[in-house]
């Protein structure tokens, strides 16, 4: 028997939280559902999916604790649905779930606690702790160059390495990298390098708040801890050899040029109406003084525009994906930025026209036909 009363929101949030690692689809049933654990002062949701585990607990008046699994979508559509106001859980032995809130009740059968897996124990002597909203950040501003190809595992995944007290974040897919540094509040255990799964990241970032509150992270033997006041999520480690992207990178380039990222963004945006999935094109860059010619011409037509910049590019021209370039200026953490170049067929570096090196993009050029 398990009862207990709580306020509609904390549940229907650690619902909610909790739902994003339920798996969709699974042989074990249990698997599909919500493990609630009930015991004196709280109550606790887990979803899992094998790979990855989240767990939020909140506060509720509870008359007698156990453990029960509610049917995922049911429960989260139930508690929806439900008035705003206090609601109370009750579950029978024979597993059979009562939630009731003013006038509404509804009844729907559990599932038996034995046949949910145990999330994995993470112990370990690396702890990283720092801030949600700069975690949050660099998740926002680097994950989208997470490489989705299985041909290299480890490039599924972002790269986190400490440096003294700050963290660098870097993801790569084989044409763009992104590259994002912040402080830590405090290390523990020394330097240290791990590898999070893109999917398991994107559930970070859900779990983070826009503020100063602190979210720590373990590293575990094989599955890596972040836990913020109120929920834990646990994930495995990706394993192999991650890019060298300090040594990837070159610094040694004798053009550079600051331009808006606004402006170049809309530049992109009007010479990327000819360019489609089935119709694609690189956009030529010529990087004059002061100026930035654009154009593109695919089969749908041809398109042009001038997007003004600080510098002398010498005229060099360059070919890019359009796609990749806009998505390293949109989440670019600056107005503006300082776009190194070489020659044609070397990377474009994007870093921050102050100086300030928190955040690198990379961007591989397409070759162009004469």
């Amino acid at each position: 028997m398990i009862r207990f009363h709580c306020e509609k929101t904390l549940l229907q949030s650690a619902v909610a939280v909790t739902g994003r690692a339920v798996s969709p689809k699974s042989s074990i049933p249990a698997l599909m559902g919500l493990f609630l654990h009930a015991e004196e002062g709280s109550v606790s949701l887990s979803g899992y999916d094998m790979k990855t585990g989240i767990r939020a607990a909140f506060p509720a008046d509870v008359r007698e604790g156990g453990d029960v699994v509610l049917d995922a979508r049911l429960a989260s559509d139930i508690i929806r649905r439900m008035p705003d106001a206090a609601v109370s859980v009750t579950v029978g032995d024979d597993l059979l779930v009562s939630v009731t809130g003013g006038d509404v009740s509804y009844q729907i059968p559990g599932l038996s606690a034995a046949d949910f897996p145990e999330l994995p124990l993470v112990d370990g002597d690396h702890v990283l702790t720092g801030k949600q909203s700069a975690l949050k950040a660099m998740i926002e501003e680097t994950v989208f160059a997470v490489s989705t190809s299985e041909a290299r595992p480890v490039h599924t995944g972002a790269l986190f390495e400490t440096e003294g007290l700050d963290l660098d974040m870097a993801a790569v897919d084989g044409f763009r990298l992104a590259v994002r540094k912040e402080p830590l509040d405090r290390i523990e255990g020394g330097k240290i390098s791990f590898v999070v799964p893109g999917s398991a990241l994107n559930e970070v970032k859900n779990i983070c708040s826009d503020t100063d509150s602190p979210i720590t992270i373990t590293l575990g033997g094989r599955h890596i801890l972040f836990e913020t006041e109120d929920v834990q999520l646990i994930t495995r480690r990706l394993e192999g050899e991650f890019l060298d992207w300090r040594g990837a990178v070159p610094r040694d380039n004798p053009i550079a040029v600051s331009v808006a990222c606004k402006d170049l963004m809309t530049s992109l945006d009007r010479v990327g109406v000819v360019i489609s999935e089935k119709m694609k094109s690189p956009v030529r860059c010529r990087f004059g003084q002061g100026r930035l010619d654009l154009w593109a011409r695919t089969p749908a037509g041809e398109a042009r525009d001038v997007c003004p910049i600080e510098g002398d590019g010498q005229d060099l021209e360059i070919g890019f994906n359009d796609r990749y370039l806009m998505d390293a200026l949109r989440h670019a953490p600056a107005d503006r930025v300082r776009i190194e170049l070489k020659s044609g067929v070397s990377p474009a570096v994007m870093v921050p026209e102050d100086g300030e090196e928190k955040f690198l993009y990379m961007v591989l050029p397409v070759r162009l036909k004469s």
